[in-house]
């Protein structure tokens, strides 16, 4: 609920059952008031190394979509490399995109 939203939503619920076969469902909403609600399964989890799971908006659950995050030591960091794929159009790519980017600016704000 701290992070995993773009900084312009609030983020109403989050839930995660991180095992493989889990489900996830996050709930933002935008500054209209507009809410999105997210949801997907996990397909793969490795501890401190990798989460692939599905990514479907309640209001287009047939654009289901991938996502892989994968971390890496890098000394007394931590390289995050995520992947959206399987993505509708460039539309949706680029929206995403700016999504990702802002969640993980507020992500870096907690650990500042």
């Amino acid at each position: 609920m701290r992070w995993m939203h773009p900084l312009d939503t609030t983020c109403l619920h989050a839930e995660a059952d991180v095992r493989v076969g889990g489900r996830f469902r996050v709930i933002m909403r935008s500054p209209d008031g507009e809410e999105h609600d997210v949801s997907g399964t996990y397909l793969e989890v490795v501890p401190e190394q990798k989460l692939v799971f599905t990514w479907a908006w309640r209001s287009t659950p047939e654009r289901e979509s991938r996502v892989s995050v994968l971390l890496r030591a890098e000394g007394e960091t931590t390289e995050l490399t995520l992947r959206h794929e399987r993505l509708f159009d460039e539309a949706t790519r680029d929206a995403h995109r700016d999504g990702w980017s802002s969640a993980f600016d507020r992500l870096g704000e907690l650990f500042d």
